[in-house]
Parts: C-alpha cells; structure tokens; sequence
C-alpha cells in the first residue's frame, strides 16, 4: 500500500491558488455576457416609474383629432380631393365612388372637428354660433399687504439653519450651526432657554403638537427627542448613515420621519424608537420632507430634482414629479387648499394633490432658493441665498413684493442668505433664519392700502409652461 504524501497546508493552499488561476485566466477580460431580456425589463421599469405620466401623451393626442384625410388619400393612389370624389365605372360597378363618397363625408365631419378645437359654442337669442376661444388670461391678483422688517434677534454663534413654532404661539425654537438649539420669546424676541447635545450643525427642529417633545436632527447623523418639561434628551433615533438634513412629525399618528444625505427619508416610531420604514428611491441628499394627514402622507424633495410622493403604509413611491431642471431644495403645502409648492434655481412650481398635477411657474426670483412658507391668506414667501425674499399671490402668481434683507453690522454682503422661514400660527409675523447669525421676524404694514401700494398689474395671456 502507498503512503500518500502529507502536505502542509500552505502548500495546499497555493495549489488551490494555481488551478483556479489557470482556469478562469483565459476569461479575465471577458466582461460576462448580458442578458437583453433583464435588460429590456430593467428599462422598461424605468420609463415607467420616471415617465408614465407623459410616455403616450402625444399618442392619445393624436387619437383625439385623427387625421382621417390624409389616410383616406393615401388609400385612394391620389392627393386631390377633388379626383378622390369622382371614383370611375369598372367590372365593380359603382363600388370605387360609393366608397369615396363615404370617405368625403368622413372628411367633412373631420374638418368640422378640426375648426371646432379652438371654438366655443355661443347661444345668442334662438341662434347658435361659432366663436373662437378667448386665451387663457392670467387672474387678477388678490391686494395684500406689504411687509416690513419690525425685529431682529441675535444670539446664535453661527448661522441659523431651522425654525419651528410652538402650538401655542408662545414661543419659538430655532437650531444653528454652532451646535445649539435655542427657544425665544416670540411676542418680545427675549432667550427663553439654549439646549446644547448635538456635535454638528442642527439642521432641523419640530414642535410636537400632541406632547412635549422637541425633536431635533443634525449633521451629526443624530435625531434627538427632547422632553420640554426636564430641558434633557429622552430619545436617540439611529439609523441615518450621513448627514440628516429635515424631519417632520406626522400630524395625527405617532411618527417622525427624518431625511437626509443618505438620500433616504426614514419612518419611526416616536414611542418605541423603531425604524418602521426606510424610504429608497432617490439617487441623491434628500432635502427636505413633508407629512400631511391625508394622501399623499410623505413628499420628498432631493437634489436629483425629483419630487416623490410616498405611500406611508407600503413604504415605497407612488409618485416621482421630475418636471424640476435642478436640485429641489423646499417644499411647502398650502395650509387650506390640497396644494403644495417646490422651490429649485429655475423655477418656483405649483401642484395640486394627491395626483402632483403640475398647475403653474411663479417665474423670476433668481436665486438658489431655500425656503418657502405659504399663509392662509394666500401669500407665498420665497427666500434665496443671497437674502432676497420675494413676496407672491398664491392664486395669480404675481410678485407683489421684493425684499432684501439687511446685513448684521460686522457681516460682510456675502452672508446675505435666507436658510428657513416659517410663519407663526396667527400668520401676523413672518420669521426668517439667516447667514449672518440673526433672526429677523416681519409683519404686515398697518398703514398700507390699496392707493398707497397699487398693484401694477397687466392681464397677459397665461403661458402655462412644464
């Protein structure tokens, strides 16, 4: 009987190496080899989810006015209408004129329908008649009154990056880059109280409505739950694996959902501290997230310049509006109307919910902007970084007012920003959080009307752009 010959295993291991070199060196460089149909299914999954909403819009408009004419012609050998109409006597009989017959009256019926796209029926006395359609005319602008800087409050040590108003209207709380969340006073601007714990910036703060709880998220990747009664942190969220950018509490349920530069948005549960959804869509930092009571719960604005609208039992997207050019930075929902408006540098966009149907530009503010805040009274705030803040009617869209904040003495013009915006609840005071280090809250102008501050207004045609 042979002996076999003991190896040690390092050898054995190297010999392994060898034969499994050998075998796959003749394939290195071979890329493997695609397989078209997951291919094909991975793309059509793709046009689906980005553009089902447009992808057979010019084919229904095509179905809608149908250009039977000019298949009629192409059947019939000839592009005169007149010879179409004349047909000849052959071993058929009368068949060839019978069928040009049938094929003009459709031709007339089509040209009817043609003329009578840009015409409305008009009934004057027992005639009826024709008249073209009038342009869509842009509405007039309700008059609002102007607004006017009435209090600036310093006292952060860097700049000021999120604001929330309390249920009570008593106070607010603000967050900054200097690691520290302050609560002031809001009817005499005075420090109520500085809550220090996160070791980044704070880049986001809400009031619970339900309980006394402050939350709170950073660029530290932590989102703090703080109980207002002990002035101490209660809860620590884990999860995020970047910088957590926005958070929202959901208005009737018990749940915080929190986004950031990860570019995802999380659902958690307040009480027990639970992930109960990770959001994933987004192919980059999620700027800011919204929760309303009824559908779409969730919306999501990102700096892939999509806006996405969550199911919030699912947990996943049931909408993704990509009519935006550029990063989405903000987004507000209108307090009355089932509407929201998005905010990126080309455009300022409205939408009517839940199906994100696209309703008009508010076109001219220049600016990257990063806030915007709506009031019951129709008044759309938009705040840009180099601290323009345009004033617009929400129903028109006209820009009734421009402002440009004042610099803090000592600050340089390049710290002229606008970073958040929130008006409180009576909708009397405007807050603004800003780059040179101060808080500055405006209010209506008492003495303004409608002869002092005229609105300069011309009706032109309503150019609804996409």
């Amino acid at each position: 009987m042979m002996e076999v010959q003991k190896h040690s295993s390092h050898t054995l291991v190297f010999r392994s190496l060898k034969r499994t070199h050998d075998m796959f060196i003749s394939e290195q460089l071979n890329p493997p080899k695609r397989d078209e149909k997951a291919d094909k299914i991975l793309l059509n999954c793709k046009i689906a989810d980005e553009y089902g909403l447009v992808k057979n819009l010019v084919e229904r408009t095509k179905k809608s006015v149908a250009f039977i004419p000019t298949t009629v012609r192409l059947q019939n050998g000839t592009s005169d209408p007149e010879l179409s109409k004349t047909g000849t006597d052959d071993a058929y009989g009368n068949h060839e004129s019978e069928s040009t017959d049938q094929f003009s009256s459709v031709e007339m019926k089509d040209k009817q329908l043609l003329t009578n796209v840009n015409k409305t029926l008009v009934t004057i006395g027992d005639q009826n008649m024709l008249v073209p359609k009038r342009a869509p005319i842009m509405p007039k602008p309700i008059w609002h009154p102007p607004w006017k800087l009435c209090r600036v409050i310093s006292g952060h040590q860097g700049w000021v990056r999120c604001v929330d108003v309390e249920p009570g209207n008593e106070w607010f709380v603000t967050g900054s880059s200097d690691r520290i969340i302050k609560i002031w006073d809001l009817s005499s601007g005075a420090l109520r109280l500085s809550l220090t714990g996160h070791v980044s910036t704070v880049r986001g703060v809400a009031v619970s409505k339900h309980q006394p709880y402050l939350f709170s998220c950073g660029e530290d990747k932590q989102v703090k739950c703080w109980d207002l009664e002990y002035n101490k942190v209660i809860r620590h969220y884990h999860g995020h694996l970047s910088a957590c950018y926005s958070l929202d509490l959901h208005p009737t349920l018990g749940f915080l959902v929190t986004c950031g530069r990860d570019a995802t948005a999380r659902i958690w549960d307040i009480r027990t501290k639970a992930q109960v959804h990770c959001l994933t869509g987004h192919t980059n930092t999620v700027a800011q997230v919204r929760c309303q009571a009824f559908k779409p719960e969730i919306i999501t604005a990102s700096h892939d310049s999509t806006i996405r609208f969550w199911d919030f039992v699912a947990g996943r997207s049931i909408l993704t509006l990509t009519n935006h050019k550029k990063s989405v930075r903000t987004i507000a929902i209108h307090p009355t109307l089932n509407m929201m408006a998005s905010a990126s540098p080309d455009n300022i966009k409205q939408w009517k919910l839940p199906d994100g149907i696209f309703m008009q530009n508010l076109s001219g503010h220049t600016a990257i902007v990063n806030t915007l805040a709506i009031n019951r009274a129709g008044v759309l705030m938009s705040g840009g970084d180099n601290g323009t803040m345009y004033l617009w009617d929400w129903k028109s869209g006209y820009n009734f007012q421009r402002l440009q904040a004042a610099v803090q003495p000592g600050s340089i013009d390049s710290e002229a920003g606008i970073f958040a915006s929130m008006f409180d609840n009576s909708e009397s005071r405007l807050i603004t959080c800003e780059t040179d280090k101060t808080i500055k809250i405006y209010k209506e102008n008492e003495l303004a009307t409608e002869q002092t501050h005229p609105i300069i207004w011309k009706g032109d045609i309503l150019r609804k752009k996409f």
